[in-house]
């Protein structure tokens, strides 16, 4: 067997060693999926009750009483009464009318030709009432993901769509393994970390393999969203602020009476949530930089290539921390306009329990973005002088084999 068909043989095997580790790795998440959504005692719906939202279409317009109330920037508000057609469920195909109440808060001004999702309940057999929900808004929240990844696709190419894989795993990941477990009681804390160290791994190796600017990213990240926890940690104990601060606790408490919901430690995972996106972004952008500067000067020194790193992301921490902070303040506009139009003072301002909770939680995001630049940069500068650019973090090289030389004999 010559060389090369030794060393095409060895790549095979390890090659069929990969996609058996793959393949082994997903059955175990799939069967943790299945366990987590299983055996659910959620809302029930049986022959002869419950309640089922499905889509339906507006077949016309029987009766128009609304006016429009210039009050509420030109909404129309009355009534109207549809003839629509279901169009899914098990009660598709039936045609009824519905009146529809259109208020300033509650107002899903439709007409002929429109969809609508409707909530249909069931008293007993074939007996029910529809009542209009709202906007059938499906169809198009989808096509917006579509374009989302098909733009990362096109401007990525392959790297956009294992981009967006990793995206893909982080959203399963948080709504069916996350928030059912956490629903059933278990431990919300510890296992948000499960579920940053597995997006962190995951996410970075479907971007560039097991390589040193993928694991100093990766192990960089985790400990920026560590330093994160231990800030929103300190600030639940020494300012007081828990998920029962929260507008949903209430509704957290009906959840915890038939559930075991541990409510306490929902503040915190929402924190390690918020940070994780920002400090896998400036971890990886730290780690990407620090590789292309190894391989253009493959004799930089570990401490100069250390620095680099580190002079990189003090370069990009503001961008990213103005990131974090504008995206939660973009999500609680509506609230700051509310508390301004009150004209509440500093101390009012400053002791609210919202304004503390989203304060709180951009600040320890903030910090886990600035903490997260040294430890990538700590972690990724020694990999890379051991390893190289683009090499594998696997067992170091194996040094070559030395070539024996024959001694010349001397003549006598």
């Amino acid at each position: 067997m010559t060389e090369r068909q030794t060393g095409d043989k060895r790549d095979r095997r390890r090659l069929a060693v990969k996609i058996a580790v793959v393949a082994v790795l997903l059955a175990v998440y799939a069967l943790a999926l299945y366990w987590a959504n299983s055996g659910w005692n959620g809302y029930t719906v049986t022959e002869d009750s419950g309640t089922e939202y499905e889509s339906a279409k507006v077949l016309s317009v029987l009766e128009d009483n609304t006016v429009t109330d210039d009050s509420y920037e030109d909404y129309s508000v009355g009534s109207t009464v549809l003839e629509i057609e279901i169009e899914s469920g098990r009660y598709k195909g039936d045609v009824v009318e519905v009146t529809n109440y259109l208020s300033a808060l509650y107002n899903v001004d439709v007409g002929e030709g429109d969809w609508l999702t409707v909530r249909i309940d069931t008293s007993d057999v074939d007996e029910y009432t529809v009542s209009v929900y709202n906007y059938y808004r499906t169809p198009w929240l989808i096509l917006f993901v579509v374009i989302f990844a098909l733009a990362l696709i096109a401007l990525g190419g392959f790297q956009g769509l294992r981009a967006f894989l990793g995206l893909i795993f982080a959203f399963v990941s948080t709504v069916f393994l996350l928030v059912p477990l956490t629903l059933r009681g278990y431990p919300s804390v510890p296992m948000t970390m499960v579920l940053v160290g597995l997006t962190a791994a995951v996410g970075f190796y479907l971007l560039g393999g097991w390589q040193p600017k993928t694991v100093g990213a990766a192990l960089g990240c985790i400990c920026g969203v560590c330093f994160a926890a231990l800030l929103g940690a300190l600030a639940t104990q020494l300012i007081h602020v828990s998920a029962y601060q929260s507008d949903e606790a209430e509704a957290l408490m009906l959840a915890q009476a038939e559930n075991g919901l541990q409510i306490r430690g929902l503040f915190l995972s929402s924190v390690l949530i918020t940070a994780l996106g920002a400090v896998m972004d400036i971890a990886m952008s730290v780690a990407s930089a620090m590789d292309e500067l190894k391989e253009k000067r493959p004799d930089i020194p570990t401490k100069e290539l250390f620095l680099s790193g580190v002079k990189v992301g003090r370069d990009a921490t503001g961008t990213m921390a103005n990131t974090l902070v504008l995206a939660i303040a973009g999500s609680s506009f509506n609230m700051m306009v509310l508390i301004y139009s009150y004209q509440v003072s500093f101390t009012q301002l400053m002791n609210t329990d919202f304004v503390a909770i989203e304060l709180i939680r951009g600040i320890a995001g903030s910090l886990g973005i600035v903490l997260a630049v040294p430890c990538v940069a700590a972690i990724t500068a020694p990999l890379l002088t051991r390893f190289g650019p683009g090499g594998a973090v696997t067992a170091p090289p194996e040094p070559p084999a030395r070539t024996p030389q024959k001694k010349k004999r001397k003549n006598r």
